[in-house]
């Protein structure tokens, strides 16, 4: 009796030692402003805390805040959740190739950008191409403000496409047609609402998946076709110079975008490191839970939570199960 009372306790004392361990599973996941990422970084919390049994912290962040966390490896802030290439290539280039403090993942999505309309004034003013916004007419349907220029977002401050779009807009020889306008992609939706339930032109930088395709009857113009001696782009991180050095004349290339973090999280947390290696989404799926999110009002994590039990199976491959 007395050796298993003592096998007890100390069985007991083991468990109690192993809590620990479990408790250390815990991660900080950055949260880019737009919505996709959003979307992304609560799934990724959601399954952590669900299906892995560790804790999740989400920190507001941009892009260099966020790799500048995830290369220090203090757990300020662990994982970018949508890491788009190339357009964050230069992150990429000195955090993951260069310093080799940060890993990204093996299994990205497609992501297709340009710039859009609404249907309805693209069939109005005959609008197919990004050449078309250079029209006086166009341009002159467009300005809001009276100054003589029509208005197209490009990007929220911070988004290394906004720059790029930035140059393009110079390249394409727009300039002296439209004037750039960064601001939070929050702004952008409430206008292209207003803009289409005023009859009034707007063009903006868009993207693929978002949930914009879902919330409005909006089409991509057409660019001249990507070509790398046409696409020579110089991030600010890179070069205080990089408006001048620039120079992007046609459409981007598709995009790989995939998850990024810091490699000390293999230490500290390696069941969710692992995860995060199997870790996969479609663009589809980010579409669709952006969707829900900027369209219908629905709180983050409630969207994770429904995407997450309604793809079990799917999860369970990612958990190695």
């Amino acid at each position: 009796m007395k050796t298993t009372l003592k096998s007890l306790g100390l069985a007991a004392a083991a468990s109690l030692v192993a809590l620990p361990a479990l408790a250390a599973e815990e991660v900080k996941i950055g949260v880019p402003s737009w919505t996709g990422a959003q979307a992304i970084a609560h799934v990724l919390g959601e399954i952590v805390t669900s299906r892995i049994g560790g804790t999740v912290e989400y920190v507001p962040g941009n892009n260099a805040t966020i790799f500048q966390a995830m290369d220090q490896g203090k757990g300020d802030i662990d994982v970018h959740p949508d890491v788009w290439l190339p357009n964050q290539e230069s992150f990429t280039k000195e955090y993951v190739d260069g310093k080799g403090t940060v890993t990204l993942s093996s299994n990205p999505y497609e992501g297709n950008q340009g710039f859009c309309v609404s249907k309805d004034f693209a069939a109005k003013m005959n609008i197919t191409d990004i050449a078309d916004l250079g029209r006086p007419d166009v341009a002159a349907a467009m300005d809001s403000d009276g100054n003589g220029k029509g208005e197209m977002w490009i990007g929220a401050p911070g988004w290394a496409s906004a720059n790029v779009n930035e140059v393009k807009v110079r390249d394409y020889g727009l300039l002296d047609f439209l004037e750039p306008i960064r601001a939070e992609e929050a702004v952008k939706t409430a206008r292209i609402k207003d803009s289409i339930a005023k009859g009034e032109g707007y063009a903006f930088y868009c993207y693929e998946p978002h949930a914009v395709w879902f919330m409005f009857d909006v089409t991509m113009l057409t660019e001249p076709a990507y070509d790398p001696a046409k696409y020579v782009m110089v991030q600010p991180s890179d070069d205080a110079d990089w408006y001048n050095k620039s120079m992007v004349a046609s459409k981007d290339d598709l995009k790989q975008v995939q998850i990024a973090w810091s490699n000390s999280l293999a230490d500290r947390s390696p069941a969710i490191t692992e995860f995060f290696q199997n870790f996969a989404l479609t663009a589809q799926d980010v579409s669709s839970l952006a969707f829900e999110i900027s369209a219908n009002g629905r709180d983050p994590a409630e969207v994770a939570k429904a995407w997450v039990e309604a793809n079990s199976d799917r999860v369970d491959a990612m958990l190695g199960l």
